[in-house]
């Protein structure tokens, strides 16, 4: 019988390696698995690649993973926000490195590695210092600049509710990145809001379906506002 459900975020990621990539969804609040985000660093692993949206703001959620020292690099589009201090002084004080890359490259680049698809051409950064070292190609007189994908090990994702499948659906925008990087990812542990019965969701709203899903966990430790619920 296939079942996904783990009782604890601890137990869902007690294998996460040192060095492993780990893609964390998220768009600001919306959606950003913070019970998983604490449990990996209960966990400890360390050395990480963080592939998300942003670099996290005050000292919760993305910035206290990075404020513990476990990620070495970070793959985002936003490291700057409105309280994103904590990146800052790691970043000034070279204890982080980072790559940034623009929104739209970054889900095409994790939806590419879900795909199975080599790499892509875009015109977005040609020109620019994001395009240094990149092939680059003169396309029906336009230039483009070929993008690679982003393979991950582990996404860690917020969803509305899942079944023991690890089917998923999610809240309106609270999906953001959450889907393609259930598709780049080796493992994808979510957590849900609701477990539900097999055949309670309706197969046309799954938008993960569980082939991409390693485990789900109910979120019950961790009150979240109206805005992060998945």
């Amino acid at each position: 019988m296939i079942n996904k459900l783990l009782p604890s975020p601890a137990q869902a990621l007690a294998d996460i390696p040192d060095g492993a990539v780990v893609a964390v969804g998220g768009f600001g609040g919306a959606g950003m698995p913070d019970d998983l985000i604490q449990a990996l660093i209960a966990q400890g692993a360390r050395d990480l690649t963080l592939v998300s949206n942003n670099a996290g703001q005050g000292d919760t959620g993305l910035a206290a993973l990075l404020k513990t020292g476990q990620v070495r690099k970070i793959l985002c589009s936003y490291p700057r926000m409105v309280g994103s201090y904590v990146f800052e002084e790691l970043y000034r004080a070279g204890k982080i490195e980072l790559e940034i890359v623009p929104q739209g490259n970054l889900a095409e680049r994790l939806r590419a590695a879900g795909c199975g698809i080599g790499g892509f051409y875009t015109p977005t950064g040609y020109g620019t210092l994001l395009a240094q070292g990149k092939e680059t190609r003169l396309i029906d007189g336009r230039h483009y600049v070929f993008e690679s994908p982003i393979h991950v090990d582990y996404a860690l994702i917020n969803a509305q509710a899942g079944d023991r499948w690890g089917n998923l659906v999610y809240r309106k925008t609270a999906r953001n990145f959450s889907p393609v990087m259930a598709m780049a990812a080796r493992n994808t542990i979510a957590s849900v809001g609701r477990v539900v019965e097999l055949g309670e969701l309706d197969p046309e709203h799954v938008i993960t379906p569980g082939i991409f899903v390693k485990h789900i966990v109910q979120r019950t430790s961790v009150p979240l506002t109206k805005q992060q619920v998945g």
